[in-house]
């Protein structure tokens, strides 16, 4: 991976984790203020921040452990077991996001909320759903290739003892 890709990447990753830092300090609360002021309830109130606040940290969690196989990319260490513990992180902020989106669906569910926006909310969650399912694909990739790694590195020493 080039220097470029890897410069405009960590840019991207560091934008992101800026937003969402934003999102916690001053949206959330700004959240709170309307729901409060809005006479929603205190117990789905506090339930729906908590699943805000909680959303975004999966993602901050995710934009962390993609910066570092992105550096484990640079150094050429990409293929090894210490990535699958990164990888394994991203699947479970992937799958708590995707659950904590299909929560938003039930605490709206019963209120006033129209129905096709409940189920535009689980659409959203089963999609999330399925980009965990592509990073377990892609956690199964990466295995194989570390396998082949293993493997090539196994015949470069046998045979370096042949010769």
């Amino acid at each position: 991976m080039g220097k470029s890709t890897v410069l405009a990447l960590r840019a991207v990753l560091a934008m992101g984790l800026a937003g969402s830092l934003f999102v916690q300090v001053w949206m959330v609360p700004l959240l709170s203020i309307d729901l409060e002021e809005s006479g929603a309830p205190s117990g789905p109130r506090t339930a729906l921040l908590v699943i805000v606040v909680l959303g975004i940290v999966s993602v901050q969690v995710t934009l962390g452990c993609v910066w570092r196989l992105l550096t484990m990319v640079r150094r050429g260490t990409v293929f090894s077991h210490a990535a699958f513990r990164f990888v394994d992180v991203i699947f479970g902020a992937i799958v708590a996001a995707s659950l904590l989106m299909f929560g938003i669906a039930v605490i709206l569910a019963p209120g006033e909320t129209a129905p096709g926006v409940v189920l535009l909310i689980c659409g959203a969650s089963l999609m999330i759903a399925g980009t965990a399912l592509i990073v377990r694909v892609l956690r199964i990739l990466l295995a194989q290739a570390v396998a082949r790694e293993a493997e090539a590195a196994f015949l470069r020493t046998e045979l370096d003892e042949v010769i």
